[in-house]
């Protein structure tokens, strides 16, 4: 094999590289990993419903009805589904981009410029889950859903 003075010019490499681009199976990961793991918090909500309860006294003391706290079923549970499904997934994605700047605001504020010990982000968790669904806003569902897009 005769070496090249720039990698992509190595035919070997441009084929090992290539096989990796598909945009699809991306925009598919990216789905089942922000709508999977987002399923797990809606879940969590439903089995210790008391959380909805207090995401309500919490929305009460920013004068906001606390029934609108059962939107966060909607956020959480529905949204992830549509994603993990590939149905009207930008509807899912905004729906959790949505529902993660009032996690953010409601629960997460004083924390917004804050880092761990570690030396982390301490939203990093919620940050995930808003710009991973900004993404998959932006990018939609691709090839491998219910409704491709």
């Amino acid at each position: 094999m005769q070496h090249t003075a720039n990698w992509q010019d190595c035919p070997e490499d441009k084929i090992m590289i290539s096989s990796f681009e598909n945009d699809d199976i991306g925009k598919l990961i990216m789905r089942l990993t922000v709508g999977g793991l987002m399923l797990f918090h809606g879940i969590a909500k439903i089995m210790k419903p008391g959380t909805v309860e207090y995401i309500g006294d919490v929305l009460g003391g920013f004068g906001i009805p606390g029934f609108v706290a059962y939107g966060v079923y909607v956020g959480e549970v529905l949204a992830p589904l549509l994603l993990i499904a590939g149905f009207q997934v930008r509807l899912g994605a905004l729906l959790i981009v949505i529902n993660m700047i009032v996690a953010v605001v409601l629960m997460h504020a004083g924390d917004l410029l804050s880092l761990t010990e570690h030396g982390g982000w301490r939203l990093e968790l919620q940050g995930f889950f808003l710009f991973g669904a900004l993404a998959i806003l932006f990018l939609g569902a691709g090839r491998y859903a219910m409704q491709p897009d």
